[in-house]
């Protein structure tokens, strides 16, 4: 989420309910997540929610052209195997397509290459897994399908940033109910501009016009309602992503001041798979890959999400 002025949290939902089509599955949606939070968190358990991969911001309203933002969903995808594996619960809000835990580690991979056809004495066909194809993967599907069973992951598609906003939006006030044992981990790639439905134009935009100029207005800040309003007693973190290293922790200092929730997770486009820094208002913690640590496969998110279950683990004693 981008530095901006501090905004009226009320503002921030006002333009939410006006300017951004509810999508009509959202009170189903917090149905399920509120189910969710209030059962794991009636076992005692932590619930995370995080959001992962970018927005789509349509440019048209029977939409051929939009604007992207650059993400994969690596950070979050990722992240959420290290949360369960700590225990948390997990509401995953993705991007649709975007990476997935647990199938996140052979995206690369075309999956028909991996399997093959063995004809069986009765006919039918029996598919078999070349195991050197897909790594670790009798490990990895065992992982996935404890969890699966355990009913610890609740996955929520979005895919334009009306959805995305309106169903972060129902997953905090779904969350609200366990206090200090939610934490936000909003790690998706939020715009930060939009054309709001009443300036959009409906068809498809004709390249014949001639040299195409866009006015866009700037997307209402959800972390301060967030904060404030819809769940207040949560744990809090943002993401702050930059090219240039040298504003990089100003800009986080600044995020704190403005919304006062709990973290920041710094990081600069070059170097964000091995180095991150973790600021809150009291201390700045970097977080960094050695070289042995890339050749052995660990991943950054391991370091985070081991810095901040235990910082939320002290949130909550303060609480």
């Amino acid at each position: 989420m981008a530095d901006a002025k501090p905004q009226d949290s009320g503002a921030a939902e006002g333009n939410l309910a006006e300017e951004f089509a509810v999508p009509s599955q959202v009170e189903e949606v917090k149905s399920r997540m509120a189910e969710f939070a209030e059962r794991h968190g009636a076992a005692g358990r932590r619930v995370v929610l995080i959001t992962s991969g970018g927005t789509k911001v349509p440019l048209e309203s029977r939409t051929v052209r939009f604007l992207d933002n650059f993400s994969s969903g690596r950070r979050g995808a990722s992240s959420a195997e290290y949360f369960l594996d700590s225990g948390y619960a997990v509401i995953f809000l993705h991007r649709h397509r975007s990476l997935y835990p647990y199938t996140r580690l052979y995206s690369g991979i075309n999956l028909l290459d991996a399997l093959t056809v063995e004809p069986a004495e009765d006919r039918s066909a029996r598919v078999s897994v070349d195991q050197s194809a897909l790594p670790n993967i009798a490990a990895t599907l065992k992982r996935y399908q404890a969890v699966k069973s355990s009913g610890l992951l609740l996955p929520v598609e979005f895919s334009t940033l009306s959805e995305y906003l309106h169903l972060l939006k129902a997953a905090a006030q779904a969350l609200s109910s366990i206090g200090s044992k939610a934490m936000f981990y909003l790690a998706a790639a939020v715009s930060d501009f939009y054309i709001p439905a009443s300036e959009m134009p409906e068809h498809k935009i004709q390249s014949s016009n001639g040299p195409l100029q866009i006015s866009m207005k700037m997307v209402p800040k959800m972390l301060s309602p967030l904060v404030r309003d819809w769940a207040p007693g949560a744990f809090i973190i943002s993401f702050k992503l930059e090219t240039d290293s040298s504003i990089l922790l100003e800009r986080a200092r600044r995020a704190l001041d403005t919304y006062r929730h709990q973290a920041v997770v710094a990081n600069v486009l070059d170097t964000r798979r091995g180095y991150v820094v973790v600021v809150t208002c009291h201390a700045q913690h970097e977080l960094q890959l050695s070289d042995e640590d890339a050749l052995n496969n660990v991943e950054i998110e391991e370091r985070i999400v081991s810095n901040l279950e235990a910082a939320h683990r002290a949130f909550m004693l303060q609480g």
